[in-house]
């Protein structure tokens, strides 16, 4: 057969697709989200620890907090959702039976804490150590200028890197079925994988790649213009301006003279 011919045949097969299509919809999908919003949440408070942690005057914070990045982000991610999720099976069996989605979180948490507390980390010590200095120089403690004046900052320098973060934790949640999921507990990955070992066409994988598109491209466009909108501000003209210029005057013409 022409090469094409067996590529298209292979992974464009609209009948196979459209066969996973109900399940992945109302399967994987949710799942997927379930996985990837849970370990997004728990993953970005720990990694803003670890960032304040590795950044402290205490040898016993700042140094944990590096050898814990070095690990979690040396490990292949494979390895970790391994680790966890069946070294801690018999833990999680008298907790919460036998479904793995808590430690497939922990999982995926733990990696994406590693990587998160990096790009927060590099994010904070960007902003200029005049505004620390400045921040004492008001009144603010150390941990008043940095909540207040300095993590804010800092986690907004970094918003696009941690949001590719998560477009990289929203793709390796397709490595939980590692731990055995049964039918209901399936994501998107697994659910192609199933239709292409029982059909013998790939067309599933590739509907589920859709999803996965379908999920990260519009996260990126999304921060790109937020990102845009904290860099420049609103555009001239913008509805809020006029809003914005009557509360200005107001507020000049109440001032004592």
């Amino acid at each position: 057969m022409d090469p094409l011919s067996t590529l298209w045949e292979t992974f464009f097969d609209w009948e196979s697709m459209r066969e996973a299509l109900p399940e992945m919809l109302t399967v994987g999908l949710p799942n997927t989200l379930i996985l990837a919003v849970s370990a997004a949440l728990l993953g970005t408070v720990l990694g803003l620890l670890l960032a304040v942690a590795g950044i402290s005057r205490t040898r016993w914070l700042r140094w944990p907090a590096r050898v814990y990045t070095d690990v979690f982000r040396g490990l292949p991610a494979a390895a970790t959702i391994l680790l966890i999720g069946v070294g801690l099976a018999p833990f999680g069996m008298e907790v919460w039976g036998p479904n793995p989605y808590p430690l497939g979180i922990l999982a995926l948490s733990l990696i994406a804490a590693a990587y998160i507390g990096e790009i927060f980390r590099s994010g904070i010590q960007s902003v200029e150590a005049a505004q620390v200095e400045a921040a004492r120089a008001l009144g603010f403690s150390w941990g008043e200028a940095m909540r207040v004046v300095i993590i804010p900052q800092g986690v907004r320098r970094v918003l696009p890197a941690w949001v590719n973060q998560l477009i990289a934790l929203i793709k390796d949640s397709s490595l939980v079925y590692f731990l055995g999921l049964l039918a209901s507990q399936r994501e998107l990955f697994r659910i192609g994988q199933d239709y292409a070992a029982n059909t013998g066409n790939q067309s599933a994988l590739l509907l589920a790649g859709l999803f996965y598109l379908a999920l990260t491209v519009p996260l990126t466009h999304a921060v790109n213009w937020i990102d845009r909108r904290l860099r420049h501000g609103r555009p001239a003209g913008s509805p809020g301006d006029e809003d914005d210029d009557l509360t200005f005057a107001g507020a000049v013409e109440g001032s004592p003279r």
